[in-house]
Parts: structure tokens; C-alpha cells; sequence
């Protein structure tokens, strides 16, 4: 009979390697996500200075700020957090500037931006 973690012939098992590996990393991933948000929350509170230390350190693990200025509004991508009217035609529809930036992870959306939008006058 094989003891646990050993196969028949009495050599160590990778399963149990294997198992505890995939734990630390669902749990390296879960804190990483938490650490994460825990960012966000502090960079909306935060000044100036702080902001742009912490949004370096963020993008150097792949989150980057998202900031739309000049870019047409997508409301899939944007979120409207208010208007300014305009008369030039050209502006219409777009993004006047970020009011709260957005957030990126390798790509994947955390946060979407809100903007305020031209609208016409």
C-alpha cells in the first residue's frame, strides 16, 4: 500500500506540489487584486504628488490611468459624469475632459473614466 503523496512505487507525488502551488497563487492573485482596489481608493483621497507616485507604481504591475480627453464618448467605455455646452459642431459628442480617471489591469477595465461630454449648446 503507498503512503499519501507517494505512487506505488514509493516515489514522491507531484499532486500535492502541484495543489498547495495553485492555492498560493489564487491566493497572491486575490491579495494583488485587493492591494488593487485598495490603491484606487486611496488615489481618489489622495493629493497631487501622491496621485502621480502612486499611479507610477500601479502601471509598473500593469494598471494603467485611463484618461479620455479628446476622445469621442463611448458610453461602454466612458461614463458621463456631466456636460459643457458648445457651439463649435466639431466637438460634439466628445470628451471635454476627465473628471476621475479610469483604471486598467493588462487591458481588462477596473474602473471606467467619467467624463464630461460636449454637448451643443
Amino acid at each position: 500500500m503507498s503512503a499519501r503523496g507517494t505512487d506505488p512505487t514509493g516515489v514522491a507525488s507531484d499532486d500535492g506540489v502541484e495543489t498547495i502551488a495553485d492555492e498560493l497563487l489564487d491566493q497572491a492573485l486575490a491579495e494583488r487584486r485587493a492591494l488593487v482596489q485598495l490603491c484606487l481608493y486611496a488615489l481618489d483621497r489622495a493629493s497631487s504628488g501622491v496621485v502621480e507616485r502612486i499611479e507610477e507604481g500601479l502601471s509598473s504591475i500593469g494598471v494603467v490611468a485611463v484618461r479620455a480627453d479628446g476622445e469621442r464618448f463611448d458610453p461602454s467605455q466612458h461614463e458621463a459624469g456631466g456636460t459643457v455646452p458648445t457651439d463649435d459642431v466639431s466637438l460634439l459628442g466628445f470628451v471635454a475632459e476627465t473628471e476621475v480617471p479610469g483604471f486598467c489591469d493588462r487591458g481588462r477595465v477596473l474602473r471606467a473614466p467619467i467624463v464630461t461630454v460636449y454637448t451643443a449648446r
